[in-house]
C-alpha cells in the first residue's frame, strides 16, 4: 500500500503553498473539538508549524446533540479571530462553515436556507457511520434543488459502503463531491477505513482533503502522513484545496 512507505518528509513539505484545511473543529465549547479559546490557539498554533495558515473551521451540526446555528457559530469565530490578532498569529485566515449531518432536522435547515458554506455553495455533509438515511439522494437532489453542492465528509468512514463499493460511484453520479480525511491514510479509525481510503483515492474519486481536526492528538497523529509517495498520490487533490 502506497501510504505505508516509510519515506517520511517534513509536514511543511507536505501541504502545497497556500493549502486551507477545510474540515476542523477549532471553535471553542460548541462541539467534540477545541475546548476554549486557549485550546483554539493552541491548535492552531501547531496547525500552522506544520505549514498550514488558511482554514475554513466546520464544527458540527448535529440535531440536540451540537445544535449550532449560524449565529452560534460565527460569534465564536469571533472570538477566534480576536484571540489570533492578539499573538503572533495574526496572519492566520480563518473562516467558518459548518458540517451537516443528513438526517430529519437537516430537511428543516435546507428549507430555510440559511446554510453556511466552504466556498460560494459548497455545503460539507455528513452521514451516520453504520447506518446513512434512507433519503439520502432525496436529501443530495434537493440540496441541490437549493443551488448548494454537497461536499461528503471522509466517506471512507461509512461502514455501510465497504462491501458496497458501486454505492460510491452512486453518490458521485448523484453529484455528491467526496473530501478525504488524512488520517485516514493511517490506522487511525481502523484497517477497513485505510483500506476504503486507498481505493477510492486510487480510483480517483477524492476531490478534497481535510484534516478533521478535533484536538492534539489528531495533529500528532498527523505527521505520520508526510511521506514523499503520498506527496506524490494526493498531489492533484491537495492542490484543490489551495484558494479557499
Amino acid at each position: 500500500m502506497f501510504f505505508l512507505k516509510k519515506k517520511e518528509i517534513p509536514l511543511t513539505e507536505f501541504f502545497p503553498e497556500g493549502f486551507a484545511d477545510i474540515h476542523s473543529h477549532l471553535l471553542p465549547g460548541i462541539d467534540d473539538g477545541a475546548k476554549d479559546v486557549e485550546n483554539s490557539v493552541a491548535l492552531i498554533r501547531k496547525m500552522a508549524s506544520f505549514g498550514m495558515h488558511h482554514f475554513v473551521t466546520t464544527p458540527h451540526i448535529l440535531g440536540d446533540l451540537y445544535p449550532n446555528t449560524p449565529e452560534i457559530i460565527l460569534d465564536k469565530l469571533q472570538l477566534v479571530q480576536e484571540a489570533l490578532t492578539a499573538t503572533d498569529l495574526g496572519h492566520i485566515r480563518i473562516r467558518a462553515a459548518a458540517e451537516y449531518m443528513l438526517d430529519e432536522q437537516f430537511a428543516v435547515l435546507l428549507e430555510k436556507g440559511n446554510l453556511l458554506t466552504l466556498k460560494d455553495n459548497l455545503v460539507l455533509v455528513e452521514m451516520s457511520y453504520f447506518s446513512p438515511p434512507l433519503n439520502v439522494y432525496e436529501l443530495l437532489f434537493e440540496l441541490q434543488l437549493k443551488g448548494f453542492k454537497p461536499l461528503l465528509a471522509h466517506p471512507e468512514r461509512y461502514f455501510t459502503y465497504h462491501n458496497r463499493f458501486q454505492e460510491y460511484y452512486k453518490l458521485k453520479q448523484a453529484g455528491c463531491l467526496f473530501q478525504l480525511n488524512l488520517l485516514s491514510l493511517t490506522p487511525h479509525y481502523g484497517t477497513p477505513v485505510q483500506k476504503t481510503a486507498q481505493q477510492l483515492l486510487e480510483k480517483g474519486l477524492y476531490d478534497f482533503v481535510g484534516t478533521d481536526t478535533h484536538h492534539e492528538q489528531h495533529l500528532e497523529l498527523l505527521q505520520k502522513i508526510a511521506t514523499k509517495s503520498n506527496v506524490k498520490m494526493l498531489a492533484g487533490v491537495m492542490e484543490k484545496n489551495v484558494g479557499f
